[in-house]
């Protein structure tokens, strides 16, 4: 097999680094809130707004978009990120007081906008 038919790491086509992910996360697979669904909404809080500048690149890039309220799920989607990664980004974001999070009261909610978009947010994963 010649160097060009050995199967590549996902993401290694695009250039992605596989330690990527671990050092974003300092090597953690759990967020510190273990429980934060994917389908929480996120919004930045006025503290995160003053800190975007002294903040990561990803971790403002979430600061960032999530000016407007996005789920979890659509912050993975629309910053390319592994769903994984982006909960625990947020749930240290939420920890620190740079972003707020609106969790789903018990039953899964009957806003169907926010389904679409966390439907629309898994579709963008794949």
């Amino acid at each position: 097999m010649s160097d060009d038919q050995v199967p590549q790491p996902r993401g290694a086509e695009q250039g992605i680094s596989p330690l990527r992910p671990y050092l974003l996360t300092a090597g953690r697979a759990q967020p510190v809130d273990g429980t934060l669904e994917i389908e929480a909404q996120v919004l930045t809080s006025r503290l995160g707004a003053a800190s975007n500048a002294r903040l990561t690149f990803e971790r403002r890039e979430i600061v960032s978009l999530c000016r407007e309220t996005k789920s979890v799920a659509e912050v993975a989607a629309m910053l390319g990120l592994h769903i994984g990664v982006a909960r625990v980004l947020v749930a240290d974001l939420a920890a620190l007081g740079y972003v707020v999070l609106r969790r789903p009261a018990g039953a899964f909610t009957q806003d169907l906008g926010m389904i679409e978009r966390v439907i629309r947010g898994l579709e963008a994963i794949r």
